[in-house]
């Protein structure tokens, strides 16, 4: 059963992707940029996501374990510290170049889109870097 429930949040999740359009590295760019043609149509996505993750949360909160039947490990930590910061400013550049970010460069490279396969290897990359300095 958990196999199940995977799957079919993926199906749910690169569905979402798909239909609100953040497979489109162009879409993506164009909600990013304030100060020229400003596309605003994915704050409606963020939007509708942010309230269903918040109702989400609030069902978690309450459990001992997820439906995978895993440990629930919501996170506590509301620090804003140097790695934060870093991290998202990181987040934001790779974003904000390519267009692209983890949950749709999946989707990319599930596409069989070049694109999304360099971009997927990069972060894989990127995250063993970091792992090796965490050591």
């Amino acid at each position: 059963m958990p196999v199940i429930i995977a799957l079919i949040s993926g199906l749910l999740f690169g569905l979402g992707l798909l239909l609100a359009g953040m497979g489109n590295p162009a879409k993506i760019l164009s909600f990013l940029n304030i100060t020229g043609n400003w596309d605003p149509s994915l704050l409606v996505t963020m939007a509708v996501a942010m309230v269903i993750s918040a109702i989400a949360f609030a069902f978690a909160k309450k459990r001992q374990a997820s439906v995978l039947k895993c440990p629930m490990q919501i996170p506590t930590n509301q620090k804003i510290d140097k790695p934060l910061v870093i991290g998202s400013v990181l987040f934001g550049l790779g974003w904000g170049l390519a267009g692209i970010c983890p949950g749709p460069a999946l989707l990319l490279t599930g596409m069989g889109l070049t694109q999304g396969i360099i971009f997927t290897l990069a972060m894989i990359a990127g995250m063993s870097v970091f792992q090796l300095f965490k050591k």
